[in-house]
Parts: structure tokens; C-alpha cells; sequence
């Protein structure tokens, strides 16, 4: 069977160009002219190898790379007029595993494609793209987040610290680890920011209080619900934690996730 590659590009031209060229090679190609349904194409087609535009109109390829990187480790290739090195560093260290700036030579692209997918499995993006735990929801396509059938509204900092919290459940990972993943790598410095963030995430999804003031938190499980994403929150624990004591464990910053000196 061909491989399949995923072609995401604003600029018709140039999709129609790859296009002939990757078929003349012997592979299967799908095309998306805009990132949305570039992402809606991954994750539905399950490509072998995408190639990346940066510039587009509806969502640039640092976001399309991004959305890509938390449900797959699909071999994504920049191919983009973008040649300063400050584009192909962040490029890289966004999660793409190769960079090719246009012009480009056909037989360089080409080596370039056959090199990734001779180092990669078979990629397979997630099937879970919804995350469900009967009263908690999260929809990495739409984006959307439910809380007992009802929709929570999210900035997209918001939604994107979620998901990963979501996405790592079962494991603690550092401050630093947390805000690159969510936000990218420019924010690695951004830890003020991320206790805001985890405080805003806990104003608007709550879980129902016991008795006594209290609420349930329990360790993170791979398949855990949705009370398990405050586990991660307040602590990691099995224990049952109160309100103050998860207001507390914000304030001082650790919510669960380990200091660098600490790991």
C-alpha cells in the first residue's frame, strides 16, 4: 500500500505542483487548502507524513503543528517561504521533525520524505480525539469542553492546558514541561501565568462538593474522569481534599506538578 501524505497549503499552485510530484513517486496524496480542514484530514485519513505551510490565512502552521503534536507523532515536514534560522529552530522545537524552505529542490524534498518515513512507525493519530467520562467531555476537533451536557467556554490558553493535563493523565510532569506543551516553547518562562491558568480552569469547571465542604480528588488513571484532571490539580492524591486546601496547593504553586529541583 502507498503512503499516505497530507498536504496542508493556502496557496493552489503549489498543492497541485506537490501533488504531481508525490503521485509520479507513488504516493497516495490528500490535499487541504485551509488548517482547519487540514487538521480535520489528519485526523480522519490518518496520513503517513504531513506537509506543513506556515502563512495561511484561517490558522497558521505553528498552531496546525501544535494541535497535531497532542494527538499524534505523525512525521510533520515544514514547507514554507519562511527561511529565517528563528522560524526553523522554533519549527523544530514546536514538534516538526523536518524543515524545508521553498523554493526546494524536487529530489532534496523527496529524500527528505523518504528519510522520515523510514525512521517512523506507522504514525497513527489518536482515535480518542474525544475525551469522555460520562459527565466530562473534551472534543479535541471542535475544541469544546461539556460539563454534564452543558458547554464550557474556554480561551484558547484554557482549552489547550486542559487538554494537556487530559492527555498526560497517569504521570507528573514539571511546570516548565506543562507550559511548553500547552503554549509552545516561547513560554517556558510563563509560570506566573500557569497557576492564573489553573485557578481560571478551576473557577469555571467544579466538581459537585461532598459533605462537609469537601471534594473528590483521586489519582490520575490513563482512563481516569474527569474529577482525576483535579487529582492533577490539587495534588495527585487519593485523598479527599477541601477547597481550602486545593486553594492553598494553587497559591503556593505546586498544583500537582513537580519543581524542577523536585523531580
Amino acid at each position: 500500500m502507498a503512503d499516505k501524505i497530507l498536504v496542508i497549503d493556502d496557496e493552489e499552485m503549489t498543492v497541485q505542483l506537490i501533488t504531481i510530484l508525490l503521485e509520479r513517486r507513488g504516493y497516495e496524496v490528500v490535499k487541504a487548502y485551509r488548517a482547519e480542514d487540514g487538521l480535520r484530514k489528519a485526523y480522519r485519513t490518518h496520513p503517513d507524513l504531513i506537509l506543513l505551510d506556515i502563512m495561511m490565512p484561517d490558522m497558521d502552521g505553528w498552531e496546525v503543528c501544535r494541535r497535531l503534536r497532542e494527538l499524534s507523532d505523525v512525521p510533520i515536514i515544514f514547507l514554507t517561504a519562511k527561511d529565517d534560522v528563528r522560524d526553523v529552530v522554533k519549527g523544530l522545537e514546536m514538534g516538526a521533525d523536518d524543515y524545508v524552505v521553498k523554493p526546494y529542490d524536487n529530489n532534496e524534498l523527496i529524500a527528505r520524505i523518504k528519510a522520515q518515513l523510514r525512521r517512523a512507525p506507522k504514525p497513527a493519530v489518536s482515535e480518542e480525539l474525544v475525551f469522555d467520562t460520562g459527565n466530562f467531555q473534551i472534543n479535541f476537533i471542535s475544541r469544546e469542553v461539556r460539563v454534564r451536557g452543558n458547554q464550557v467556554h474556554l480561551t484558547p490558553k484554557e482549552f489547550n492546558l486542559l487538554g494537556v493535563l487530559a492527555r498526560n493523565a497517569g504521570r507528573v510532569i514539571t511546570r516548565t514541561e506543562l507550559v511548553k506543551e500547552a503554549w509552545g516553547p516561547e513560554y517556558g518562562d510563563a509560570i506566573d501565568s500557569l497557576k492564573l491558568y489553573i485557578h481560571y480552569l478551576r473557577q469555571k469547571i467544579e466538581v459537585d462538593p461532598l459533605p462537609d465542604g469537601q471534594l473528590a480528588i483521586r489519582a490520575i488513571r490513563p482512563k481516569g474522569s474527569w474529577e482525576d484532571i483535579f487529582g492533577m490539580l490539587a495534588g495527585r492524591t487519593d485523598k479527599v481534599a477541601t477547597i481550602e486546601e486545593m486553594n492553598e496547593a494553587i497559591a503556593k504553586g505546586w498544583a500537582g506538578l513537580l519543581d524542577e529541583d523536585h523531580r
